[in-house]
């Protein structure tokens, strides 16, 4: 089969690898139809994940037809539409039984990390029946790409994270996929003000047509000074870092209001500074989290019904023959406006 291997920092290539197998009872192998890149995946490029190791496919979103499962597996079979979850769950340890479904002994996020990932024809995911989703007939199965990641994402390590209450400010720091995503699903608490700041304008302009009450280029003005112009001279009660690089996190401890949250999302690769000295009087709170998956099912639903058009942020679409394109449109995304681009491993289900 096809795949996108990683081979060390700046490296990767389009190979043949062996189609995987079932090696444990509770196993499946999903025939891939469309994947996606995250940023994560760059971060991984970059060297920032020393967990991903040379010699590893990578990718952990994606939708697909299931192909086999193991002799445990009960809640899909082979033929069944399914969304395939960035983080893989037993259900069964401490950590999974309190909803850390990140921190699963067995699992958590290991697609496209510490195994073989998405971005291939076909992938082996453990703990199929409680890291696969059935897809409902008819449903628009690259919109659905969305929940194997960056909705959940969004939602769980920046709006749920970040308290985002009725009536209250938010400013999301970065406007790419993964705070467009929160933007989406900040809306369902409905706070007055939602500010998403980036340097660049194609992004903050899809960010007010996505609900953004105001946007900030950051390489254009003081986006202190704004943020305390917009707020009444206040800052804001949640601040969203969605950027992964220390200067955009400490911005975030600059923004936040007194008794504010400030809700981590990127993923990060270098150490960045926590100024204790201006803090420690504010009574902020300061959360980190890796995506647990647990709001899926419900993302899945809101999707359905068209409450939620996860679809809008796909600009770009690449056969798997062109992956190697799809990286490069992605990772100059300034020059080339791309947000989520969807990759064609595979026939899609016909509704």
């Amino acid at each position: 089969m096809k795949a996108l291997v990683y081979h060390g920092p700046g490296q990767k290539s389009l190979e043949e690898r062996p189609k995987p197998r079932i090696s444990r009872a509770t196993d499946a192998v999903v025939r891939v139809t469309r994947t996606t890149i995250c940023g994560t995946d760059l971060h991984i490029l970059k060297g920032d994940v020393p967990s991903c190791e040379p010699g590893r496919i990578l990718g952990h979103e994606g939708v697909g037809i299931v192909e086999e499962v193991g002799d445990a597996v009960s809640s899909v079979r082979p033929g069944d539409h399914v969304l395939i979850s960035c983080i893989t769950s037993c259900a069964r340890c401490g950590y999974c039984r309190r909803g850390l479904y990140s921190h699963c002994a067995d699992g958590g996020w290991i697609l496209g990390n510490v195994i073989d990932g998405t971005q291939a024809e076909y992938v082996r995911i453990p703990h199929a029946d409680n890291s696969l989703h059935p897809i409902p007939a008819g449903a628009e199965e690259e919109a659905l790409v969305m929940l194997s990641d960056i909705l959940p994402t969004g939602y769980e390590c920046g709006v749920l994270n970040g308290k985002i209450m009725p009536g209250s400010s938010v400013a999301i720091v970065g406007a790419g996929p993964i705070g467009l995503a929160t933007l989406l699903t900040a809306q369902f608490f409905s706070p007055a003000h939602i500010i998403m700041i980036d340097l660049d304008d194609h992004r903050l302009a899809v960010a007010e047509r996505f609900g953004a009450t105001g946007v900030i280029n950051s390489g254009k003005e003081d986006v202190a000074d704004a943020i305390l112009r917009l707020t009444g001279a206040q800052g804001v009660d949640t601040a969203i870092e969605a950027v992964g690089v220390p200067a955009t996190f400490e911005l975030c401890t600059r923004l936040v209001a007194p008794g504010g949250v400030v809700a981590n999302v990127g993923v990060h690769g270098t150490k960045v500074d926590l100024h204790l000295e201006e803090l420690w009087s504010k009574n902020i709170t300061i959360t980190t989290r890796l995506v647990d998956t647990v709001s899926t099912p419900m993302l899945m639903k809101t999707v359905t019904s068209h409450k939620l058009d996860p679809g809008a942020l796909i600009t770009h679409h690449f056969d798997l023959d062109d992956i190697l394109d799809a990286y490069d449109t992605f990772s100059r995304a300034a020059q080339t406006e791309a947000l989520k681009v969807i990759i064609r491993a595979g026939q899609a289900l016909k509704p």
